[in-house]
Protein backbone atom coordinates (compact mmCIF):
# COMPACT_ATOMS: atom_id res chain seq x y z
CA UNK A 1 0.00 0.00 0.00
CA UNK A 2 1.37 3.42 -0.90
CA UNK A 3 1.56 6.39 1.41
CA UNK A 4 -0.72 9.17 0.15
CA UNK A 5 -0.66 12.75 1.31
CA UNK A 6 -3.54 15.06 0.66
CA UNK A 7 -2.97 18.20 -1.33
CA UNK A 8 -4.69 21.34 -0.17
CA UNK A 9 -6.06 23.53 -2.94
CA UNK A 10 -7.00 27.09 -2.28
CA UNK A 11 -10.24 28.38 -3.78
CA UNK A 12 -8.14 30.58 -6.08
CA UNK A 13 -5.85 27.97 -7.61
CA UNK A 14 -3.00 25.53 -7.01
CA UNK A 15 -1.66 24.59 -3.60
CA UNK A 16 0.34 27.25 -1.79
CA UNK A 17 3.47 26.68 0.28
CA UNK A 18 4.71 28.90 3.08
CA UNK A 19 8.24 28.25 4.29
CA UNK A 20 8.62 27.84 8.04
CA UNK A 21 10.07 30.80 9.93
CA UNK A 22 13.78 30.94 10.60
CA UNK A 23 14.92 30.84 14.23
CA UNK A 24 14.28 34.09 16.10
CA UNK A 25 17.95 34.27 17.05
CA UNK A 26 18.99 34.11 13.38
CA UNK A 27 16.49 36.81 12.41
CA UNK A 28 17.73 39.06 15.21
CA UNK A 29 21.38 38.49 14.25
CA UNK A 30 20.61 39.31 10.62
CA UNK A 31 18.79 42.51 11.59
CA UNK A 32 21.79 43.50 13.72
CA UNK A 33 24.21 42.70 10.87
CA UNK A 34 22.17 44.75 8.40
CA UNK A 35 22.28 47.69 10.82
CA UNK A 36 26.09 47.74 10.72
CA UNK A 37 27.75 50.60 8.90
CA UNK A 38 28.32 49.96 5.22
CA UNK A 39 32.01 49.11 5.62
CA UNK A 40 31.21 46.23 8.02
CA UNK A 41 27.80 45.09 6.78
CA UNK A 42 28.88 42.42 4.28
CA UNK A 43 31.21 40.73 6.77
CA UNK A 44 28.56 40.89 9.49
CA UNK A 45 26.00 39.22 7.19
CA UNK A 46 28.61 36.61 6.20
CA UNK A 47 28.97 35.86 9.92
CA UNK A 48 25.22 35.24 10.15
CA UNK A 49 25.41 32.87 7.17
CA UNK A 50 28.32 31.03 8.81
CA UNK A 51 26.34 30.57 12.02
CA UNK A 52 22.97 29.81 10.35
CA UNK A 53 23.77 28.34 6.91
CA UNK A 54 20.10 27.47 6.35
CA UNK A 55 19.01 31.11 6.64
CA UNK A 56 17.54 31.97 3.25
CA UNK A 57 17.23 35.67 3.95
CA UNK A 58 20.87 35.81 5.08
CA UNK A 59 22.04 34.17 1.83
CA UNK A 60 19.92 36.59 -0.23
CA UNK A 61 21.29 39.56 1.73
CA UNK A 62 24.83 38.28 1.27
CA UNK A 63 24.15 38.17 -2.45
CA UNK A 64 22.91 41.77 -2.30
CA UNK A 65 26.17 42.76 -0.60
CA UNK A 66 28.55 40.77 -2.79
CA UNK A 67 31.88 42.38 -3.59
CA UNK A 68 31.41 41.52 -7.24
CA UNK A 69 28.91 39.84 -9.56
CA UNK A 70 30.42 36.36 -9.17
CA UNK A 71 30.34 36.51 -5.36
CA UNK A 72 26.73 37.70 -5.51
CA UNK A 73 25.85 34.97 -8.01
CA UNK A 74 27.34 32.31 -5.73
CA UNK A 75 25.49 33.52 -2.63
CA UNK A 76 22.17 33.76 -4.51
CA UNK A 77 22.68 30.26 -5.94
CA UNK A 78 23.29 28.79 -2.48
CA UNK A 79 20.22 30.63 -1.16
CA UNK A 80 18.15 29.28 -4.03
CA UNK A 81 19.25 25.66 -3.49
CA UNK A 82 18.86 25.91 0.29
CA UNK A 83 15.43 27.38 -0.43
CA UNK A 84 14.40 24.40 -2.53
CA UNK A 85 15.33 22.19 0.42
CA UNK A 86 13.27 24.34 2.80
CA UNK A 87 10.33 24.37 0.38
CA UNK A 88 10.33 20.59 0.17
CA UNK A 89 10.52 20.36 3.97
CA UNK A 90 7.49 22.68 4.09
CA UNK A 91 5.45 20.35 1.87
CA UNK A 92 6.14 21.75 -1.61
CA UNK A 93 6.14 19.02 -4.25
CA UNK A 94 7.48 20.89 -7.25
CA UNK A 95 4.45 22.94 -8.16
CA UNK A 96 2.14 25.47 -6.61
CA UNK A 97 2.41 28.98 -5.33
CA UNK A 98 5.19 30.36 -3.15
CA UNK A 99 4.09 33.94 -2.73
CA UNK A 100 6.02 37.04 -1.70
CA UNK A 101 3.11 38.15 0.49
CA UNK A 102 4.30 35.62 3.09
CA UNK A 103 7.39 37.12 4.79
CA UNK A 104 8.96 33.71 5.39
CA UNK A 105 9.04 33.08 1.60
CA UNK A 106 10.89 36.30 0.84
CA UNK A 107 14.46 35.07 1.42
CA UNK A 108 13.99 32.27 -1.10
CA UNK A 109 12.26 34.49 -3.67
CA UNK A 110 14.86 37.25 -3.24
CA UNK A 111 17.67 34.72 -3.75
CA UNK A 112 15.96 33.43 -6.89
CA UNK A 113 15.46 36.97 -8.20
CA UNK A 114 19.10 37.79 -7.45
CA UNK A 115 20.19 34.61 -9.21
CA UNK A 116 18.17 35.66 -12.27
CA UNK A 117 19.76 39.11 -12.42
CA UNK A 118 23.33 37.95 -11.78
CA UNK A 119 22.96 35.08 -14.26
CA UNK A 120 21.95 37.65 -16.86
CA UNK A 121 24.91 39.84 -15.89
CA UNK A 122 27.42 37.03 -16.51
CA UNK A 123 25.82 35.95 -19.78
CA UNK A 124 23.93 32.91 -18.51
CA UNK A 125 20.85 33.95 -20.47
CA UNK A 126 19.10 30.58 -20.36
CA UNK A 127 19.48 30.38 -16.58
CA UNK A 128 18.25 33.96 -16.16
CA UNK A 129 15.18 33.20 -18.28
CA UNK A 130 14.43 29.97 -16.34
CA UNK A 131 14.69 31.84 -13.02
CA UNK A 132 12.41 34.65 -14.23
CA UNK A 133 9.84 32.13 -15.46
CA UNK A 134 10.05 30.20 -12.19
CA UNK A 135 9.46 33.40 -10.21
CA UNK A 136 6.30 34.13 -12.22
CA UNK A 137 5.11 30.54 -11.82
CA UNK A 138 5.63 30.66 -8.06
CA UNK A 139 4.01 34.06 -7.65
CA UNK A 140 1.83 35.31 -10.51
CA UNK A 141 2.03 38.81 -8.97
CA UNK A 142 5.81 38.89 -9.51
CA UNK A 143 7.65 41.24 -9.19
CA UNK A 144 6.42 42.73 -5.91
CA UNK A 145 6.42 46.48 -5.53
CA UNK A 146 8.40 46.28 -2.27
CA UNK A 147 11.21 43.96 -3.45
CA UNK A 148 13.83 46.72 -3.19
CA UNK A 149 12.55 47.75 0.25
CA UNK A 150 13.16 44.46 1.98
Amino acid sequence: MSDHQSVQFSPSGPPETVIDAEPAEARAALAEALAEDESNRRDAVAGVVARWPRSLDAWARLGDLGRDTIESYAAYRVGYHRGLDRLRASGWRGSGAVRWEHPTNRGFLAALAGLASTAAAIGETDEAERCELFLRQLDPQWPPTDLADR
